[in-house]
């Protein structure tokens, strides 16, 4: 009987072991978000700016590509925002020392993300007169160089590398509203966030 019993005890152990083994699966981790909505053809008129910045400091997306797959390809016009210094808001949006901000298109260019060719556009200028229109590129001097974008219901963030150089205390909203203004106007949105070296805008030209 003992010898039985000890039999019984040796099965009963080895059932609760393997019932152990196969207990629920343990749960998948969470995908990672989705690729950020893209953006469409160019747009004449200038959103209003909120410039949200967010509690804590942000990293770019993971590449620079931040297109889905399968974005159709466009041909059309950029949106790039220049200054009318002391215009006083009768051209454009008032910014700043009494300045406007007005958009300007280029000719037209083959794209899928539209923020990035805008962005680049305008970051390539080299230029602080824009042609014989009386508008003022700000950013002239300025070494920066566009990282990636991702867009947030109607939030679009930048991530830029680089280092301001500016002409005055004024050259700071200017400077802040070609790079948001251009930044909206190219993917539709309402407001924006700028990340240099990935500090917000604010934080970085407060400097300056």
């Amino acid at each position: 009987m003992s010898r039985l019993s000890a039999f019984r005890v040796l099965g009963l152990s080895s059932l609760i072991v393997l019932t152990g083994c196969f207990g629920p699966p343990t749960a998948a981790p969470t995908s990672s978000p989705a690729a950020p909505t893209t953006v469409g053809p160019s747009v004449t008129t200038a959103p209003t700016p909120t410039a949200a910045v967010p509690s804590s400091p942000a990293s770019p997306p993971a590449t620079e590509d931040t297109t889905p797959s399968g974005l159709p390809e466009q041909v059309a016009p950029l949106t790039i925002y220049y200054v009318a210094v002391g215009d006083n808001g009768v051209s454009g949006t008032m910014i700043g020392c009494g300045d406007s901000l007005i958009a300007t298109t280029t000719a037209p260019v083959r794209f899928t993300d539209q923020v990035g060719p805008s962005m680049e556009t305008l970051l390539a200028n080299r230029s602080r007169d824009v042609g014989m229109s009386g508008l003022v590129n700000v950013l002239y001097q300025s070494s920066l160089t566009y990282v990636g974008g991702e867009l947030n219901g109607s939030t679009i963030s930048i991530w830029l590398t680089g280092q301001f150089l500016l002409g005055g205390v004024c050259d700071i909203p200017r400077a802040k509203a070609q790079l948001e203004y251009t930044a909206m106007g190219a993917a539709g949105a309402t407001s924006a966030q700028v990340f240099v070296n990935n500090r917000p805008i604010d934080e970085v030209l407060s400097l300056k």
